[in-house]
């Protein structure tokens, strides 16, 4: 019927009914179970991540969403430092003269793009305090508003590139393109989003080829150690292939309601975008090529993935190598007078915690009650939770609380920073364990057509079967069962078999799913 929280060292009671009010005004969410849409929406907003925007699509990221966003952005930047490549920034518009020169990636952005047509707005003379566009001012050639930057960066590199001794060039962007889109959905599909995109050039196609698989390894890497998801890296079949590259690498991660998320991609553009903006270099024998060409990017939708990933019904589960706050100490007292001896004692708490590099927050507001709070960073995952009071510092210890496993105990004050230390890896390896069982057990092999529809209907996740390689069956897959084939996992095993929906010869097994 109560809640035990100490205060003063006497144990205060708040009454069980106080503390579920409290929860139910702002903090309880819909159930996965019941509609997992809902949950994540409401999620999303409710840990305070982000927000719908007055423009239909687009999303505010709010201050909590976007220092995860930091988080994320600072270990990619780094890796992406780590393998010789350099930021730079290209202009958000692109002529579109330049956008239309590579043709299959004109095509395949042309349905997504928004297009800039004049340069000024004027008063409307009909009616006073309304604005409408200046006919006058017509833009001698629209603009794109970048969906992607292949095109812009392109044309800028045949101003850069004359010999083989300015390869390779690395380059990546932080930035962000509008895609729009019909459908939207905080961080997994807005019209407006951020990301990076890395777009090198190389004398051979063996050097592009290397650099496409590289950073592909660097998504893999960091989505698996840092936001603890695990995935499988393969290569799309050419339908599902990015628009002008010869082959698109991805990594593949699983979600909670059973459906794939695409959580990174890296593309080999082979010569194309060289040809389409006339960019040679000189060899070493002095004789003329064009250059071959990557492109790789993650974004924003990472966010996503690492909330339906991990989430449960109470909110957030963050994996603390990426958690903006790894640590939060709550004070419980009932007098002023106690208040400044627990502030003494955390602040010694909080300098060793910040010595080992870990991000601690001290909430001692005063403005809402402890039950308040343990149910608010429960809500955002912070994946410890530190309670203490004057009966625990007479005891020196702290009531510790998991937020994977939701276990409290008593830990000892001597030590506690080393402790917690070990604990926040403790807990990054246990989130990611959790993941890779649930894929694990999600993932199916079948080989027959009624099998592979009643697996995705009652189990869903990824289904390994045979496909007989034409693009006319992977599309009526797709009308018939709403699956597509997520990729072609690396270093496939070679087996002969049949196409579950047609029986033709197959030689390997791709990876199916419904899809975000």
């Amino acid at each position: 019927m109560y809640e035990n929280i100490e205060e003063d060292g006497n144990t205060h009671l708040i009454f069980a009914q106080e503390l579920n009010n409290t929860k139910q005004m702002s903090k309880e969410l819909t159930k996965r179970a019941d509609d997992y849409s809902q949950w994540y929406n409401e999620l999303v907003v409710k840990a305070g991540l982000a927000d719908h925007s007055a423009v239909r699509g687009c999303m505010v990221i709010k201050p909590y969403g976007y220092a995860l966003w930091e988080n994320m952005r600072d270990q990619l930047d780094k890796r992406f430092k780590e393998t010789g490549h350099v930021n730079a920034y290209f202009p958000l518009f692109v002529p579109k003269s330049l956008f239309e020169a590579e043709e299959k990636n004109a095509e395949g952005f042309a349905k997504e793009c928004a297009i800039v047509t004049h340069y000024r707005l004027k008063t409307d003379p009909q009616n006073k305090g309304k604005l409408i566009v200046d006919p006058d001012a017509k833009l001698e050639e629209e603009l794109i508003v970048r969906p992607t930057s292949e095109a812009i960066i392109w044309n800028t590199y045949k101003g850069w590139i004359q010999s083989y001794r300015d390869l390779p060039l690395l380059i990546n962007q932080w930035a962000n393109v509008v895609r729009w889109e019909m459908r939207t959905r905080l961080f997994l599909r807005t019209a407006e989003f951020l990301w990076q995109e890395g777009h090198t050039a190389h004398a051979t196609r063996n050097e592009a080829i290397i650099e496409t698989e590289k950073m592909l390894d660097v998504y893999a890497e960091f989505v698996e150690d840092w936001m603890a998801v695990p995935v499988i890296k393969g290569i799309k079949t050419a339908s599902e292939r990015f628009a002008g590259a010869e082959e698109t690498y991805c990594i593949e991660a699983m979600m909670q309601d059973g459906k794939a998320l695409q959580a990174g991609t890296s593309h080999f553009l082979g010569q194309n975008f060289a040809k389409a903006f006339d960019v040679k270099f000189s060899d070493k024998e002095n004789k003329l090529d064009y250059v071959w060409a990557t492109s790789w990017g993650v974004s924003t939708r990472l966010i996503g993935a690492l909330i339906m990933a991990h989430s449960d019904d109470q909110g957030l589960v963050m994996p603390p190598k990426i958690a903006p706050v790894q640590v939060v100490i709550i004070p419980i007292y009932k007098g002023e007078e106690s208040k400044p001896v627990i502030d003494e004692k955390v602040a010694t708490i909080i300098a060793e915690l910040k010595v080992l590099g870990i991000r601690v927050k001290y909430d001692d507001s005063d403005n809402t009650r402890p039950g308040w709070k343990f149910a608010e960073y429960e809500l955002k995952g912070v994946p410890v939770r530190i309670a203490m009071g004057l009966r625990d510092m007479e005891n020196n210890v702290v009531e510790l609380a998991r937020r994977d496993t939701k276990e409290k105990k008593s830990v000892s004050l001597n030590g506690l920073s080393t402790y917690i230390k070990d604990l926040l890896q403790e807990i990054q390896q246990n989130i990611y364990n959790n993941a890779l069982a649930f894929r694990n057990e999600k993932t199916s092999v079948v080989n027959t057509w009624e099998e592979f529809v009643k697996v995705l209907d009652e189990k869903a996740g990824f289904v390994a079967a045979h496909w007989d390689g034409t693009p006319e069956t992977e599309e009526k897959i797709k009308q018939e069962s709403k699956a597509t084939i997520r990729c072609i996992p690396l270093n496939n095993v070679q087996e002969e078999g049949k196409c579950i929906l047609t029986g033709k010869p197959s030689t390997q097994r791709v990876l199916f799913a419904r899809a975000y």
